[in-house]
Parts: C-alpha cells; sequence; structure tokens
C-alpha cells in the first residue's frame, strides 16, 4: 500500500512537472522558420529570418529603443593615469545626450590597466549601487543618483551616496582579475539611465527625452534603456586611443543581465556578451514552466519590459518565442550563461536549455556552439561558441564566475 501511495504522489505531482519541463522543451518556436513557415535555407535568409526575429522580440517583449542620439558628447571629467598604485589609468567620463530639448547625463568608470599593450579589450557592465560601489578607489565619483539603503548595501542617506558606499559591491567585480587579464573594465550605474523603483520608472534618466516611445504599447522599457546605454558606452569607447572597440564584451549580472544580453542581441558591435545569472527574461527558458514567471515579472518589475509583454502572463509555456530567440540575434558571436545551483528563480536547467537550444543557429552559422553533452556537473563548464557553467551556491557573482568568463573571454577577445 505504501509503494502505491508513493507512485501516485508520483504520478499526480512529480510526473506533471517533469511533462511540462519536457513539452517545453519540445514545443520551442523553431528561429529557422519565417513567420510564414517558410524555413530558411541559406544564411542570407538567416539575416532575412534575424530580422523577423529582432522585430517579434522588440514589439512582444522589450519595446522600442531609440537610435544613437544626434546631439552626444563625451566629457572625460577626471584621468589619473597612476590610479590603484600605478597600476592603472582611470578615466571618468560623462555622457551628455539632449533630445527635444531635454538633457540627460550619466557617468562611465573606466580602469585601464596600465601593463597591456594598448589598445586593450574591454568588459563593460552596469552596476547596482554606483560607479564609487565597485572598487574602495577615492578617486571615483561619488554617484548624484538615487542610492537605495539596503540590508546588503547600507550606506546611503536619504537616497545619496556616502563615502560608506565607496566599495561595498566589490565583491562581485573581480577588479584585480580583469585588469590583471590585460582587460580594461567599463561600468556605469542602472540609476543614472533608467529608474529601477516602481513609482519613479519612465521618469527619470533617459526616458523623459522620449516621450512618444512611452506612448506604445511597445514602449521604451527599463532593460532596454539599460541596453541602450550600453552602447552609448561602447560608442565612447569607440572614440577612445586606449580601447579596442572591437573588443570589447558586455557583461551583466541579474537584471542587469538581461540587459547585457538584450545589448547584445541588439548591438552586433559587441564582441561577446557574458551573462551572469539573468534568468527570466535573460536566460532562462520560459517554456518550461518552471521558476521566476511572466506574471511576476509584469506584477513586480512592470517596468522592465513592454506593456505588451503583460499579455502573455500565465501563457509562459505558449509563448511564440522564447529566450533561446535572444541568444540566436546574438549568434554566432561568443556568448557566455553563467548559473548557480540554489538559484531557482533563474532555473539553472533552463539557462542551459536555453543554451541548448540556441546552439544549431551557432552551428548554422559556422561555429562550435555549444559542447556535446548533458547538463555538466558543478564547477564544470563548458566552452565553445556558447560557454556555460553552474557553481555551487546561490544568486550572486563568485570569483569562481569570474575566472570562467575571463577564461572564455580570452579563448575570443585577446588576440
Amino acid at each position: 500500500m505504501r509503494y502505491f501511495l508513493f507512485a501516485l504522489t508520483l504520478l499526480f505531482t512529480v510526473l506533471p512537472k517533469i511533462l511540462r519541463a519536457q513539452e517545453g522543451n519540445q514545443a520551442l518556436p523553431d528561429p529557422f522558420t519565417f513567420n510564414n513557415g517558410k524555413k530558411v535555407k541559406s544564411v542570407k535568409d538567416w539575416e532575412r529570418r534575424r530580422k523577423e526575429i529582432l522585430e517579434t522580440m522588440t514589439r512582444e517583449m522589450y519595446g522600442v529603443a531609440p537610435g544613437r542620439p544626434k546631439n552626444m558628447r563625451f566629457e572625460v571629467f577626471d584621468l589619473d593615469k597612476n590610479a590603484l598604485g600605478g597600476k592603472v589609468t582611470r578615466k571618468q567620463v560623462t555622457v551628455h545626450i539632449t533630445e527635444n530639448g531635454r538633457e540627460a547625463k550619466f557617468d562611465l568608470l573606466v580602469y585601464i590597466p596600465n601593463s597591456a599593450k594598448h589598445p586593450v579589450p574591454a568588459i563593460i557592465g552596469l552596476n547596482f549601487i554606483g560607479n564609487q560601489a565597485i572598487h574602495p578607489d577615492p578617486g571615483i565619483k561619488l554617484t548624484t543618483a538615487w542610492v537605495e539603503n539596503s540590508r546588503m548595501f547600507p550606506c546611503a542617506v536619504d537616497g545619496k551616496a556616502t563615502d560608506a558606499c565607496r566599495g561595498v559591491n566589490a565583491s562581485q567585480w573581480a577588479v584585480d582579475s580583469i585588469l590583471a587579464r590585460g582587460y580594461a573594465l567599463v561600468t556605469l550605474y542602472r540609476e543614472e539611465i533608467a529608474s529601477d523603483r516602481k513609482a519613479q520608472a519612465f521618469q527619470t534618466g533617459i526616458h523623459p527625452l522620449y516621450p512618444g516611445l512611452q506612448q506604445r504599447e511597445d514602449n521604451f522599457g527599463t532593460v532596454a534603456a539599460w541596453a541602450w546605454a550600453l552602447s552609448r558606452g561602447l560608442d565612447y569607447l569607440e572614440t577612445d586611443e586606449d580601447i579596442d572597440a572591437k573588443r570589447v564584451a558586455v557583461f551583466g549580472f541579474s537584471r542587469l543581465g538581461k540587459a547585457a544580453l538584450w545589448a547584445g542581441a541588439t548591438d552586433r558591435r559587441f564582441a561577446a556578451v557574458l551573462s551572469n545569472e539573468s534568468g527570466a527574461g535573460g536566460g532562462k527558458q520560459f517554456r518550461r514552466g518552471v521558476g521566476e514567471d511572466i506574471n511576476r515579472l509584469c506584477t513586480a518589475f512592470p517596468h522592465w519590459f513592454a506593456r505588451s509583454f503583460a499579455q502573455y502572463k500565465g501563457k509562459d509555456t505558449e509563448l511564440p518565442f522564447d529566450q533561446h530567440f535572444v541568444l540566436s540575434l546574438i549568434a554566432p558571436r561568443p556568448v557566455y550563461l553563467a548559473t548557480a545551483e540554489d538559484d531557482k528563480n533563474s532555473d539553472p536547467q533552463g539557462e542551459f536549455a536555453t543554451a541548448r537550444a540556441a546552439d544549431a543557429v551557432y552551428r548554422f552559422l559556422g561555429t562550435n556552439g555549444l559542447p556535446d553533452g548533458p547538463f555538466p556537473a558543478l564547477n564544470q563548464p563548458l566552452a565553445g561558441q556558447i560557454g556555460f557553467h553552474i557553481r555551487p551556491g546561490g544568486h550572486d557573482v563568485k570569483m569562481f564566475d569570474w575566472i570562467q568568463i575571463l577564461n572564455f573571454s580570452d579563448l575570443h577577445l585577446q588576440k
């Protein structure tokens, strides 16, 4: 009787979850099938299909972003060639943008290793607490944008950064290791670009410059705004003689990893994309029906994506697209997905499923894609043109993550 009850439990609880996950994998939309049902047969066909996919993901999920601003200038307000004990050149740059009679600005922090042969490759990424939070360097300008005061980062006073905010997020930014590998590190603060507070969404940063885009169902969402700003950072790097702008990788963690993936998908100038635990709306496959879902994204964070995305609440397993489409837009450029065993919202198996589903596009375009084989063991990275690893622990950026990300970058970005 005990075994009979156990079998019933499996039948009615565990088995449906397995079947739903399998069904999602089997029913994934085909990146090689045009909207009219025809099949991609050549690279020329793929370019047309890629345009369709980009239009779909823009319209249905991320929202329409403006192009490169006509009125944009870069102000280098800090240049220290002997920063961090003489090992680094520190530059701080304000990006000024004027559109529709309004101005917005945000700062880039640029660290360039002095010992590396210039121009150097670079890694650019958004940060959570302000540029001053990634390193205790006293020369970094304190952000004037709003800063949260949280249990993890108890440093802000009345929403303003203080000197106590210097280096509070340094554990997630392996600055010394990145620079020692010969990469420049470039970072910018999310709140200077677009507010991540639900009540303040679309009211600060760059959004007020483009009011017309907010009146559409496929409006300019916050993830898309962050991605757009990463491209503006690359615009600056193209003017910096110390940086090889053709070897710039875009990096992001968590919600900022979603932005990094979308930046790589929409801007082919990025040479590689490095995503750490980007989860739902990033590397996770929605159709598995596992982990954070569309309903939560559109309820807790309605500003992240276009309003049009809300039509899919409760329909994760029925989407006419999924995140392997985003990786397919990045193809054939290298992309790395890092995840962690206890990060259940990000669904590590779902991130791997996305990488596996994008493999066919990478191979079609002449690369080795994701190495063959099953879901890897802990701490056993896979590194083809698509890279992947899962480590022990939860939602974070650990040194192990950075070591694998830098190893992957060395394969693809170092001459």
